[in-house]
Order: structure tokens, then C-alpha cells, then sequence
């Protein structure tokens, strides 16, 4: 009995590795969808305010979607990645055929999803035999974003920029004062600095004058001023066709710093058209360009200063 066991179980186990090596093969252009999901870049992507301790519960098994430590050693399916998980493995896997009770796993949860602390192995298994529920002990991490499961981070940022896109509009009425519903980015956390962009515009337009512009006022100013030249000077010099993969919101809050940096340097009358062409310079994913481009800046700087 004990011999078909152990026969059984290096069998779950080969079958186990063997989707994770043909999961890793499918994703082969592109390993990080085949990935599992760290945990630690879950919360500095949600941002929790604080912890929650909930307890004893029983979870279900498709709502656990990463690991806090063991993230190297499982694909994003949980399905083992190397052989030296097999002995650990197997080991819960003959309980699981034996039917005995194991210790509950640990787990965060964040999002309304789950992370492992503890038990990798278990969930491993347990995915591996389509379990749907196992015991855990839970710890929340309090965030207003909901996630659906996803399998790979990216799939997360995105659930995430579409919640800040949501929560900006709403809160700023930013479409119905511009009629622009396309403000769109890559990366998280980007609303936040175009929120801000227009406080410090409205500041400034109201140190000039005695009665204080609404809100609204400084978003269509702010838009019509500041944004859309910006827009204009990304088409203008193909910004687009040299970062490929980012959104012209994305390219406005790069050019914009860089601008600020330019005129803090070269004094205000630094136009934007120049800092777009410094821009290109000196961030083109084209090294020959940037290369040629770092030559001509040097030349222009000597002249600058004779």
C-alpha cells in the first residue's frame, strides 16, 4: 500500500512539474506572465493603510493569488518549478491521499484576494488536485481597491489604473469640464500627479488676483494652458514613435518634469519645444540616436556659455 503511494504521489508530482516546464514554455516571449505574483509587489501596488487580523477562516482555493516568499518557486498556476520542492511536495500530497488533516496555511489577504505567508506547498497540492476550499488563518490588508483574479501583475496594475481613472473623474468632474474621457496611463499613481498639477496651477493663477478661481476653472485652465501644448509638442516632435508601449499622458508627466528641471536650470525662457528634443535625447530607447544626440547637446552647451 505504502509502495502505490509513493508511486502515486511521484506521479501528481511529474504531472505537477510537467505543466509548470510547458506553462514556462507557452510564456517563453514573455516569462512574467508565467510568473507567480509577489506580494510585495501587491501591497506597494494597493497601498493598504493598516492590517487586520481576521482570524480562522476557510478560503477558497481560486482567490489565492500569490506568495509573500515563495513566488521564485511556483508559476502562477502554483504548479512547482524545480525538483527540489519534490520531497516537501510529495510529502503533503501523500497526506492528501491518506486523508489527513493538515495545519491550517497563513495568509494575506488584499484586495479580496489572497497571498501565502505560509503553506505554498499545500496550495500547491491542493490546486494541483482541484481542491476548492482550504482552513487558513488571515490577516486583511485594508485597501479600497477590489481585485478580481488575475494571473500574472500586470493584469493587477491594470485593475488598478482603472480604479484611479474612475475615482479622478468621479471626484473631479475632469470629463464633463473638458469633454476629455481619454486620459489615459501605464502605470499606477499617475492621477494623483495630474491632481496635483492642477492644485498648483490653480494656486498660482489665484496668487495673481483678488477672487479665487473655482476648482473647475483651473481644470480648464489648466487643460487648455498647460496639458494641451504639452499634447501638441508630443505630436509635434513623434514623441510616440520613439516610446512605443506609453500613452501621451504618460509622455506629458515625463516632458513636463523634465521641462521644470530644464527652465530651473537654463533659467524660464527654456521653450518646450527644446525640452522636447533634449527629452528625445537623452531618453530614446535608440542608442545611436542618444549617442549623436548627447554630442550635439555637449556642442550647444559650449556655445551656450562662451
Amino acid at each position: 500500500m505504502q509502495s502505490y503511494l509513493s508511486t502515486q504521489t511521484n506521479e501528481d508530482f511529474t504531472k505537477a512539474r510537467n505543466k509548470a516546464w510547458f506553462n514556462e514554455i507557452q510564456h517563453i516571449l514573455n516569462p512574467e506572465e508565467a510568473t507567480l505574483i509577489s506580494f510585495t509587489d501587491v501591497r506597494k501596488l494597493l497601498r493598504p493603510e493598516n492590517e487586520v487580523y481576521k482570524g480562522m477562516q476557510v478560503v477558497p482555493v481560486k482567490l489565492i493569488a500569490g506568495s509573500e516568499g515563495r513566488y521564485q518557486d511556483f508559476d502562477n498556476h502554483f504548479f512547482p518549478k524545480s525538483n527540489f520542492l519534490k520531497s516537501r511536495w510529495e510529502h503533503i500530497d501523500m497526506a492528501h491521499l491518506q486523508n489527513i488533516d493538515l495545519p491550517p496555511i497563513s495568509l494575506y489577504e488584499a484586495g479580496g484576494l489572497y497571498f501565502v505567508r505560509d503553506g505554498n506547498h499545500r496550495v500547491s497540492v491542493a490546486k494541483a488536485r482541484g481542491v476548492e476550499f482550504i482552513d487558513a488563518e488571515v490577516v486583511s490588508l485594508q485597501s479600497e481597491i477590489k481585485l478580481k483574479p488575475e494571473s500574472s501583475l500586470d493584469g493587477m496594475i491594470k485593475q488598478v489604473i482603472a480604479y484611479e481613472k474612475r475615482v479622478f473623474y468621479a471626484e473631479t468632474g475632469f470629463g464633463d469640464i473638458t469633454d476629455c474621457w481619454i486620459l489615459d496611463f501605464t502605470t499606477p499613481g499617475k492621477y494623483d500627479v495630474i491632481y496635483n498639477h492642477i492644485l498648483s496651477h490653480k494656486y498660482y493663477i489665484n496668487m495673481g488676483i483678488e477672487e479665487e478661481i473655482s476648482f473647475e476653472d483651473a481644470v480648464l485652465s489648466w487643460y487648455k494652458t498647460v496639458f494641451i501644448p504639452v499634447i501638441q509638442a508630443i505630436d509635434s516632435h513623434h514623441l510616440m514613435h520613439h516610446f512605443r508601449g506609453r500613452t501621451k499622458c504618460d509622455l506629458y508627466v515625463f516632458l513636463i518634469k523634465y521641462w521644470d528641471e530644464l527652465k530651473q536650470k537654463f533659467g524660464n525662457d527654456f521653450s518646450l519645444d527644446k525640452a522636447t528634443e533634449e527629452f528625445i535625447a537623452d531618453y530614446s530607447p535608440n542608442l545611436l540616436k542618444r549617442i549623436l544626440n548627447h554630442i550635439s547637446k555637449k556642442k550647444m552647451l559650449r556655445d551656450m556659455f562662451k
